[in-house]
């Protein structure tokens, strides 16, 4: 990714348009309802995703490069994981409360703190693993009520697996994450963004025979609506990187949860619960100083590279 000159604001219009877009998403792929598969909802989400990413790259004489890398096994690694991840997620989406769906996803970059210490060999010191810890008990506790409904009739079941499901959309999400960091090693950031969303519809295509149903015309619509801002919404977000350091940027994430519950009110009756919203602030936190964390040992590292620096 080549890097443009600081402008902290738009950095964080482009990461809050993204974080909109993305819960408008979200919002659409629930509002199609709970018959669909999620082998088939990814692969509207990641088809219909490539249509802006596509256009976007070629407006900038870009596509054709795009499709150059040295890393395609990378490439369908992050590509199955992260339609894995998608699948659990989306499950999680249709049988959750839109709100409680976005938090317990909070816990993707708290888990991928754990992975990357344990794969990367990384350094992660006493006070983010504390936060780490204290990050997964609030998800723990907006989780555990929806894990005990396993037994509790037919809904119930629904919710306790939409739960699970949701923690294991994380954690693979995680994995991805790490898988992104190795990519970007070798491989330019349009690259990464339209590999995936090839691969991902690839590999959710290959469901079809495990029993997509017949959509309607409004529930195709809604499928293709999402993915399309699916695609958007990674354009913007990728920008906003341009623009901002990480550490910046990164806590505009959490208005998420806003807008989550406000839809989930407006469009589904969703009512937040005491646990939820408790479990939320707490991952929230959490998260918060991580980042706050990161941000300044990353001015440590920088101000120590300039002491080591060779000066004349």
């Amino acid at each position: 990714m080549e890097f443009a000159e600081q402008q902290p604001m738009k950095a964080i219009f482009l990461k809050v348009s993204s974080v909109v877009i993305f819960v408008c998403m979200s919002t659409l792929i629930k509002a199609a309802g709970k018959d669909i598969t999620t082998g088939q909802i990814t692969f509207y989400r990641s088809a219909f995703a490539m249509v802006p990413i596509v256009l976007f790259l070629a407006a900038r004489g870009e596509l054709v490069a795009s499709f150059r890398t040295r890393n395609l096994p990378g490439h369908l690694a992050r590509g199955f994981v992260g339609i894995v991840s998608m699948s659990f997620g989306f499950y999680g989406l249709i049988h959750l409360p839109l709100p409680e769906a976005i938090a317990i996803g909070y816990a993707m970059p708290l888990i991928a703190v754990m992975i990357a210490a344990v794969f990367l060999k990384e350094t992660v010191g006493i006070y983010r693993w504390s936060a780490v810890l204290v990050g997964l008990l609030g998800v723990s506790i907006i989780t555990f009520p929806r894990l005990t409904l396993f037994g509790e009739g037919a809904v119930g079941m629904a919710e306790a697996l939409g739960a699970a499901a949701v923690l294991a959309s994380a954690t693979l999400g995680a994995v991805a994450m790490v898988l992104v960091r190795k990519l970007v090693q070798t491989e330019k950031t349009p690259t990464i963004v339209l590999y995936f969303s090839l691969s991902a519809a690839v590999f959710s295509l290959a469901t079809l025979p495990f029993g997509w149903v017949e959509l309607s015309g409004m529930a195709l619509t809604l499928l293709a609506l999402a993915g399309f801002c699916g695609g958007v919404a990674q354009l913007l977000l990728t920008a906003s990187y341009r623009y901002a350091d990480v550490s910046t940027i990164a806590p505009f994430e959490y208005t998420s949860i806003v807008l989550g519950m406000m839809f989930g009110y407006l469009l589904f009756d969703d009512i937040p619960t005491l646990t939820m919203l408790v479990g939320t602030t707490i991952v929230i936190s959490a998260g918060i100083f991580i980042i706050v964390r990161e941000h300044r040992l990353g001015l440590q590292r920088k101000a120590a590279r300039r002491h080591l620096t060779p000066q004349g």
